[in-house]
């Protein structure tokens, strides 16, 4: 039996198998979810799709929730699901583990789901506000000069005295 250990999912390939670790399903990435998880992520799930149109698709280890861009996105893990959600602010509560930049306008926000009970506001405020700023056109530019229609005066010279 000649084989390989893919470099990425570290699963064992036969020789002559085909194999494709990158392309992923959302079934294949939540079936191995306890109860409890599993219960969070279909209430997860239900609430997103309720908000309206979107694109819902797996990409690598994720469950990604997009419109016209990704305002959030989910990461199964063996004990608690990890949320990751884009807003316009930055958060301060006990739900949200990590806040950083993402862009000069968003901030993302890393939160972890453990049971279906924490599938409830604040947070899915949070998932609606993020549907919301994900189809809002970007913020304008800040103009460049404080007041561009007034203009510098320019400099004088003082006339040397003879000497």
């Amino acid at each position: 039996m000649s084989g390989r250990q893919c470099y990425h999912c570290k699963q064992w390939i036969e020789e002559g198998e085909p194999h494709d670790c990158w392309t992923t399903t959302e079934a294949a990435l939540t079936a191995n979810l306890s109860d409890d998880l599993r219960d969070a992520w279909e209430r997860l799930r239900e609430t997103a799709a309720s908000f309206g149109d979107q694109r819902i698709y797996a990409s690598h280890k994720s469950i990604m929730f997009s419109r016209k861009s990704c305002y959030f996105f989910v990461r199964p893990k063996r004990s608690f699901l990890e949320l990751c959600i884009f807003l316009g602010r930055s958060l301060k509560a006990p739900q949200v583990r990590c806040v950083d930049r993402s862009s000069k306008s968003k901030f993302f926000h890393i939160i972890q789901i453990r049971h279906r009970d924490e599938v409830e506001p604040p947070i899915t405020d949070w998932l609606h506000e993020a549907y919301e700023l994900s189809n809002a056109p970007p913020p304008k530019a800040a103009p460049t000069r404080a007041n561009p229609k007034r203009k510098k005066p320019k400099p004088t010279r003082k006339a040397r005295p003879a000497t």
